[in-house]
């Protein structure tokens, strides 16, 4: 007797599972060397960099960051110049100031993305698929903070070519010029993109320790904003000592001119860092807590 032929539909559950391991295939694939089979960390960095790219929260983060920038350096040249004419005088302008006028905002949107590009995983599950396919956990962590700092400081030149343009109307007004031949005018210049990304990387390595989108964002927006003000309330000697070498009040230095220096330090006791001293500290706060994020992903599962 001829057995009959089963006409059981085929479970769902192992379409869906079928479908998830040929797009999750299509994210991961160059994780693995061509004709080797062996991870590579140009293959990892180039799985993060397609995941980074069609994530509609990147693209739309990113836009921000360049809608802030051009739009916050295009009302600081109308509102100098409106000054301008209110005083009946006109005054030289350094252009690098008005290109990193936004810096404040953007940081915020700089920081979400940072955040964002390890939690989401983590909310998802995404994050087990990533380390069966690089198993050793750390690269994963290298190859998204290259990605991440490769983005921002892109998006931050475009922003500054764009604002240039934009605020060109203004220039002649304000007697503004920029002369990269000046220490200082490069300084401020390229300040502005080395800040953002490493505020970038500042948050990205705080979403890494606590793998929690809320939680990771209110800690990276009170240490930027909140704690700096806090303690500058303080009239105590001890935090006027601290005060100083919190990340973005060190790091933000690059991005003013030699008046914008000594006023602050006029204002401000405990200790007075040159503009890349400030910015060494950032980047010392950013290598602790990525160093940290490091020892924690490798000893504690996803």
């Amino acid at each position: 007797m001829t057995t009959p032929i089963s006409t059981t539909p085929i479970s769902t559950t192992r379409g869906t599972t079928a479908d998830s391991a040929a797009v999750q295939g299509a994210v991961h694939g160059p994780v693995l060397a061509a004709g080797h089979g062996r991870v590579t960390f140009a293959g990892t960095a180039a799985s993060e960099w397609i995941k980074f790219r069609t994530l509609r929260s990147t693209v739309w983060t990113l836009v921000a960051v360049v809608v802030l920038l051009v739009v916050t350096s295009v009302l600081a040249a109308w509102g100098s110049s409106v000054e301008l004419v209110e005083a009946g005088s006109s005054t030289g302008m350094d252009i690098a100031q008005l290109l990193s006028a936004g810096y404040q905002l953007a940081q915020l949107a700089v920081a979400v993305l940072g955040v964002l590009i390890i939690t989401g995983e983590y909310s998802t599950g995404m994050v087990r698929t990533t380390f069966a396919a690089v198993p050793r956990r750390v690269p994963v962590l290298w190859a998204k903070a290259l990605v991440l700092t490769g983005a921002v400081l892109l998006v931050s030149l475009v922003s500054a070519g764009i604002s240039y343009v934009a605020t060109m109307p203004f220039h002649d007004e304000l007697g503004a010029t920029l002369d990269l031949s000046r220490a200082e005018t490069l300084r401020m210049t390229v300040g502005l993109p080395l800040y953002l990304a490493a505020i970038g990387l500042l948050a990205f390595a705080v979403g890494a320790l606590v793998r929690h989108s809320a939680g990771a964002l209110t800690a990276v927006i009170a240490l930027l904003l909140v704690v700096e003000n806090v303690l500058m309330m303080v009239p105590l000697g001890a935090v006027e000592q601290i005060s100083p070498f919190l990340p973005s009040t060190a790091g933000r230095r690059v991005l003013f001119d030699s008046e914008m220096i000594t006023a602050v330090d006029a204002a401000t006791a405990g200790a007075h860092l040159a503009p890349w001293q400030g910015y060494a500290v950032l980047l010392a706060w950013v290598a602790a807590l990525l160093t940290l994020a490091a020892v924690r992903l490798r000893r504690r599962d996803a």
